[in-house]
């Protein structure tokens, strides 16, 4: 499953997509935008990078950093949230985890958390990709949030 595959399966569905992405810096937004055509179905990225910029940008709670962390599902969630309500698309993914260098015993390198939110709607998951090294883990973010979107179209 690629990029290009999930362009032609949103236009076929009508489906217009945002993103929220922290750990992946704007890979995923950057792997659609690589497709011809995908500002039919991409209406726009947030790249959360800090904490400051998932409250500001989107909407993430202060408390729900304070309570869960930024690598947690909850902030997934509100990330997800957070993007479908500031934009003009009718689906919503988001990105936050441990790419590396470190981690802790509680967040381990490797840990990324996925939310995928319609409205009225929100899903989250967490995957533990392991050590890969910061790229890896990344790449295979992306190529997981990619999928996750593809699934629900």
């Amino acid at each position: 499953m690629n990029a290009a595959e999930l362009i032609d399966k949103a236009r076929k569905s009508g489906v217009v997509i945002a993103t929220a992405e922290s750990c992946t810096g704007g890979l995923i937004g950057g792997a659609l935008t690589d497709v011809p055509g995908s500002s039919d179905v991409f209406d726009r990225g947030f790249i959360t990078y800090s904490n400051a910029a998932k409250r500001e940008m989107i909407g993430v709670l202060e408390r729900t950093l304070e309570a869960h962390g930024a690598v947690s599902e909850e902030v997934a969630a509100e990330m997800a949230i957070g993007a479908l309500a500031g934009s003009n698309a009718s689906l919503a993914v988001s990105v936050t985890g441990i790419a590396g260098p470190g981690g802790s015993e509680h967040k381990p390198e490797g840990r990324v958390c996925f939310g995928l939110a319609r409205e009225g709607s929100v899903i989250t998951e967490t995957v533990e990709f392991g050590a890969l090294g910061r790229d890896a883990v990344r790449q295979a973010a992306v190529n997981h949030a990619i999928k996750l979107v593809i699934n629900a179209l």
